[in-house]
C-alpha cells in the first residue's frame, strides 16, 4: 500500500476566497460536533431525569474502547434519564447537507423506550414535537426513524431491530440532491443504507436543534444506556 502526501496541504476553497491558500479542508464549511466521551462534563447537557423507583439516575465515564459514556436509571417503571446538548447549534435547511451518526447500545432491548438523534431542548425528549431521531418504543425492539414537525411526523418504521446489550451505528443523511432530484434523507445502519425519506412536509425548518438521547424503563427495573460516539455536522 502507498501513501499519498500533500506536502503543501489540501483546500476544499475556490480562488478568491481567504482560505484558498489555508493548507487544510476549510472548518468552518460545517457546524461540526463529535464526542468520543473521553470526559463528561455534566454541565454541557440538560438533563431531564426521573427517579420514582429505588437507586438514583446517574451518567457517568465507563470503560470501553473509545470511550464510553454510561446512564443508569433508577429501578422504577418509566423512571428515565434524558441528556440535551446545551445550546441549539444545528438547524435544518432544505439547501444544506446535514449528517449524524451515533454508536450505542441499550441493557434491555424490549422493556425499555430510548430515543438518539436531534431535537428541541424540552422536557420531554420521547414526546418532543420537532427534530429527526430515532427511537424505540417499550414492548418491541424495533426502531424507527422520525421526521418531526410540530407534532407531526413522517415515520421510518423498523429501520433496524434491537438486541440485548449489543452496540450498533445509527446514521442519517440529509441531501438537498437525492436520487430524485429532491431534498433526501437517507438512514444507515451498521453503515448500510436500510431507507429513504423525500416526503419531507414534515422536516423541522422552523426550529433550532440540538443532540438529543436517553432512555426509560420499560418495567420496574433499572436499563442502561451507553454511548460509545455521536457525530452531528450541518452545512453553514
Amino acid at each position: 500500500m502507498t501513501t499519498t502526501h500533500f506536502r503543501n496541504g489540501v483546500s476544499n476553497q475556490t480562488p478568491g476566497n481567504p482560505l484558498f491558500e489555508f493548507p487544510y479542508l476549510d472548518p468552518t464549511k460545517y457546524t461540526t460536533y463529535f464526542n468520543d466521551f473521553l470526559t463528561y462534563h455534566a454541565d454541557e447537557w440538560t438533563i431531564t431525569t426521573t427517579e420514582a423507583g429505588t437507586g438514583s439516575a446517574t451518567e457517568a465515564l465507563a470503560s470501553g474502547q473509545g470511550g464510553w459514556l454510561l446512564l443508569t436509571n433508577a429501578a422504577g417503571d418509566d423512571d428515565l434519564d434524558f441528556l440535551q446538548l446545551k445550546g441549539e447549534a444545528f438547524k435544518y435547511v432544505a439547501t444544506k447537507q446535514m449528517f449524524f451518526k451515533a454508536r450505542f447500545k441499550v441493557s434491555d432491548a424490549t422493556q425499555s423506550d430510548f430515543v438518539m438523534g436531534l431535537g428541541i431542548t424540552d422536557t420531554t425528549p420521547l414526546d418532543t414535537t420537532d427534530g429527526f431521531y430515532f427511537i424505540k418504543a417499550d414492548g418491541a425492539a424495533t426502531m424507527d426513524f422520525n421526521i418531526e414537525k410540530d407534532n407531526s411526523a413522517t415515520t421510518n418504521s423498523s429501520v433496524a431491530t434491537i438486541s440485548d446489550d449489543t452496540f450498533l451505528t445509527a446514521a442519517f443523511y440529509y441531501t438537498p440532491t437525492g436520487n430524485t432530484g429532491d431534498g433526501e434523507f437517507q438512514i444507515f445502519i451498521d453503515d448500510a443504507q436500510v431507507a429513504s425519506q423525500t416526503t419531507l412536509t414534515n422536516a423541522t425548518d422552523d426550529e433550532d436543534l440540538t443532540v438529543s438521547f436517553g432512555i426509560q424503563n420499560g418495567a420496574a427495573a433499572a436499563k442502561t444506556m451507553t454511548i460509545d460516539y455521536i457525530l452531528a455536522a450541518v452545512e453553514r
